[in-house]
C-alpha cells in the first residue's frame, strides 16, 4: 500500500477519537448543557453522523481497493477523495450554524456540497479502479 496512504489511514483512525468526543458534545447539547436552537441541534447531529459514516466508508474503500489489487495511484486518489469528504461534510454542518441562535445555515454550508462532490468523485474512481482490477484478473 502507498506509504502516504498508510499515514492518512493512521491519521484517520486517530480522528475517531475526535468523533467520539463529538458524541459527548452531542450528549451535552441534548441534555441542555450547551445552549442551542433547533437548527443547531439538527446540524450538529447531522455533522456527527456524517463524520462517523464517512470515516468508516473511507477506511473501507482503502481496504477494498488494496485487497482487489487496484492500481495504487488511482486507489489512493479515490480513497483520499472519500476521506476528504469525511472532513468537508461534517465541517460544513458544524461551522455553518455557529453563533448565537442562527436562523439559517451560513456560507460554510458550501463545504457540505464540496464534500458531496468529493465523495461522488472518490467512489466513482474507486469503483472503476476495482472493476478494472477485477476485469484485469480474469
Amino acid at each position: 500500500m502507498n506509504p502516504v496512504l498508510v499515514i492518512i489511514v493512521g491519521v484517520t483512525l486517530l480522528s475517531v477519537a475526535g468523533i467520539a468526543f463529538g458524541g459527548t458534545f452531542l450528549l451535552r447539547v441534548g441534555n441542555g448543557g450547551v445552549p442551542t436552537n433547533d437548527l443547531q441541534k439538527t446540524f450538529f447531529r447531522a455533522g456527527h453522523a456524517h463524520a462517523g459514516v464517512l470515516v468508516t466508508l473511507g477506511l473501507t474503500v482503502v481496504l477494498l481497493t488494496h485487497v482487489a489489487g487496484a492500481s495504487p495511484g488511482w486507489a489512493a486518489v479515490g480513497s483520499v477523495a472519500v476521506l476528504a469528504s469525511a472532513v468537508l461534510v461534517p465541517a460544513g454542518f458544524f461551522l455553518s450554524v455557529l453563533g448565537a441562535d442562527p436562523a439559517r445555515p451560513g456560507p460554510m454550508m458550501a463545504s457540505v456540497w464540496l464534500g458531496a462532490a468529493s465523495l461522488t468523485v472518490g467512489v466513482v474512481i474507486s469503483g472503476v479502479t476495482v472493476l478494472a482490477a477485477g476485469i484485469g484478473a480474469l
